[in-house]
């Protein structure tokens, strides 16, 4: 019998390049491997249905699931996970001294259900009163003008969102001003930049991410890994395969990076920033599996109906192949 030739997209990541460079075999699986950025991964994933398997926007996919749309099943890989403190970007001259002054600004979005959006959202409700409803949000593109949503969603009727200007991006309309701040997963280029008046909401982001883990033990989750749904009843084992492939991929990045003999990474002070995150997260720091993360997905599930993303609220038990829902031990 011989193995399946399967499209795979997925991020450059330490933890995946062990698959692309074959150091680590998927069961059964002979991969076409694409490393591709997510915002065009996501793009064509869901709205052509490109690869066979595919890093997926972890909203994205929620929304399309509990539209009972998805093309793809889950499976409990996630490549992406960030604390989003880092994510709020302010007009420093604009008066904005702590999330609670984010009540009546123009904030600016690519798109609205994002995971890293989700995600700032409901730590700013949870944590500061600051409600959706309580920003205007201005949608366009981050650095050219008129960016597709890749799926259409219908926003609750109290949250106020405009379309950014024909012609204009985010990024400018930060630089000039017209906009009070802006949320997504990559920073604005003009902080990049150094805009003298572009800063980050949370100037400490590690320490207040930290706090928020102490209290809640969430690391939030941003992308999962799916497979397409008809390979996955055709192949019962493929799921299963996936799942073992990317947790021994992710173990070899942890090891090598333990191993501070030459760091792997071009970062000074890898040791004491991994001290540091094992001292708050444990020696697994990016757990894959269900069980581990109960609690950051459960949260997850209600930000998002509670942001009128999914009509209504998802079940982890919808979001996984069942075979990925549990693994053996020995």
């Amino acid at each position: 019998m011989s193995n399946l030739t399967l499209s795979l997209a997925y991020g450059d990541y330490d933890r995946t390049r062990p698959i692309f460079d074959g150091r680590v075999k998927i069961d059964g699986v002979d991969p076409v491997s694409m490393l591709l950025s997510p915002e065009e991964m996501f793009f064509r994933a869901f709205r052509n249905e490109d690869f066979d398997v595919s890093e997926l926007s972890f909203s994205s996919y929620c929304v399309k699931l509990a539209r009972e749309e998805s093309h793809y099943v889950a499976i409990p890989v996630f490549l992406s996970r960030a604390f989003r403190h880092t994510s709020v970007y302010i007009r420093t001259d604009k008066g904005i001294n702590s999330p609670e002054d984010l009540k009546g600004r123009r904030i600016g979005i690519a798109e609205y259900q994002l995971t890293a959006n989700v995600w700032v959202r409901g730590i700013l409700e949870d944590d500061y009163g600051v409600k959706p409803s309580d920003i205007h949000w201005v949608r366009g593109g981050m650095d050219t003008p008129g960016r597709p949503e890749k799926i259409k969603v219908d926003l609750p009727d109290d949250v106020k969102m405009t379309q950014a200007p024909d012609g204009a991006t985010l990024n400018q309309m930060l630089m000039d001003g017209e906009i009070d701040g802006f949320i997504g997963p990559r920073w604005p280029k003009c902080f990049n930049e150094g805009h003298p008046h572009v800063g980050r909401l949370f100037t400490d982001s590690i320490s207040a991410a930290e706090d928020h883990y102490k209290r809640t033990s969430i690391f939030p989750i941003m992308h999962v890994l799916g497979v397409r749904k008809s390979l996955a009843e055709q192949h019962p084992w493929l799921p299963g395969a996936l799942l073992k492939a990317f947790s021994q991929s992710k173990k070899m990045a942890l090891d090598a990076l333990s191993d501070t003999s030459a760091t792997k990474v071009t970062m000074p002070f890898v040791e004491d920033t991994l001290d540091r995150a094992k001292n708050l997260l444990g020696d697994d720091l990016w757990p894959y599996g269900v069980a581990p993360n109960r609690k950051v997905i459960e949260t997850f599930l209600d930000y998002h109906y509670r942001q009128g993303l999914s009509p209504r609220k998802l079940s982890i038990d919808e979001l996984f192949h069942p075979s990925t829902r549990e693994v053996f031990s020995l």
